[in-house]
C-alpha cells in the first residue's frame, strides 16, 4: 500500500486550468507516484491487477467517485511506470474513506 497526497485541483476533469499548468501538475503527480511505488514494489503475475484506491478527502464536501478517480490518473500512470507494465491491466476499485486533514489517497496493489 502506498499513500499519496490529495491530487492537485487542476488534475480534476472539471478543471479549466491552462494546459501548461495542468501539464506541470501531471508530471509532478506521475513522478511522485513512480518514486513512491518504487519503495515497496511486489512481484506481479501476468494478467489483471486489482488496484484499491481509497480517497480520504480533506473536508466533508460531496465529491463524485469517478471524478476523484480521474483526478488520480497521473498517479496510476506513475505506478504502472514503476512496475514497467501497461496501465490497462489495472482494475481500479475506488472507495471513499474518512476525512483526513489535508486529504490523501491510499493505493493498494493486489491480484484479481
Amino acid at each position: 500500500m502506498i499513500s499519496l497526497p490529495w491530487p492537485d485541483r487542476v488534475l480534476s476533469p472539471n478543471s479549466r486550468a491552462h494546459w501548461s499548468r495542468r501539464a506541470k501538475a501531471v508530471k509532478a503527480a506521475r513522478s511522485l507516484a513512480y518514486w513512491t511505488a518504487h519503495v515497496g514494489m511486489v512481484d506481479l503475475p501476468d494478467g489483471p491487477v486489482a488496484v484499491r484506491v481509497v480517497f480520504h478527502p480533506p473536508d466533508k464536501r460531496g465529491r463524485d467517485l469517478d471524478n476523484m478517480l480521474a483526478s488520480c490518473k497521473a498517479y496510476l500512470d506513475g505506478i504502472s511506470d514503476a512496475y514497467g507494465i501497461n496501465d490497462n491491466r489495472f482494475r481500479p476499485v475506488p472507495e471513499l474513506g474518512d476525512v483526513v486533514k489535508g486529504g490523501c489517497v491510499s493505493v493498494t496493489i493486489g491480484i484479481v
